[in-house]
């Protein structure tokens, strides 16, 4: 009988390994960039952070600070960012930061454009269920407290508010006002919710959303 062998890990790598830099632009999302949270925020440093990993949410952050600066993408140095979230080199087909960027691309937060080239989100979505079950029991109870402290808002006031946020989303990326209403109603938002969402966020001329 002949034993399969057992081998590393040989699925591709991220980004090639000798890679000095990395050019990361943001993974544009209306509902995610909507309805998620700021890698920086308390949510995801609550309830993601045990499912991610403290250098991936790191990476997270220091990628979303650089989006602050340079919203467009910006070029990022790997040497120097691996030794500022302390893993040392970058050098290393199975380095720490290949892995941390590799369990981002994992979880969908970012995704790979070539070997010197990355897609990221600027916002983490919501925590999956399938992921919830992996944190600890104390972790998930807050979680459950948390979501019903927010299903207490009114029900039309929140299905409201929602509809307002992805309009706005929507507005940003320069949708047209009809198109963005038919988008709200794919999207299953109640046809006259959609209708007033988007008549509320553009009635807001050129201001910011």
């Amino acid at each position: 009988m002949t034993l399969a062998r057992t081998t590393t890990d040989v699925r591709p790598l991220v980004l090639a390994p000798e890679v000095e830099s990395i050019h990361v632009e943001p993974w544009p999302d209306p509902v995610i960039d909507t309805l998620g949270y700021d890698p920086r925020s308390w949510y995801v440093e609550r309830f993601w952070l045990g499912v991610l990993g403290p250098t991936s949410t790191w990476l997270l952050r220091r990628i979303a600070a650089g989006f602050d600066a340079a919203p467009g993408g910006f070029d990022l140095d790997v040497d120097e960012t691996a030794r500022a979230l302390g893993l040392g080199g970058r050098t290393g087909r199975h380095s720490p930061f290949q892995r941390a960027v590799a369990r981002c691309v994992t979880f969908e937060l970012a995704r790979r454009v070539d070997g010197s080239s990355l897609r990221v989100r600027r916002h983490v979505p919501p925590l999956p269920r399938r992921h919830l079950l992996r944190l600890p029991p104390s972790v998930q109870a807050h979680h459950r407290g948390w979501t019903a402290a927010q299903q207490r808002t009114p029900v039309l006031e929140q299905h409201r508010d929602r509809a307002r946020r992805l309009a706005l989303g929507l507005r940003a990326m320069e949708q047209d006002r009809d198109q963005a209403e038919l988008q709200l109603v794919r999207w299953h938002v109640h046809p006259a919710l959609a209708h007033e969402a988007a008549g509320w966020a553009w009635s807001l001329g050129s201001a910011e959303p």
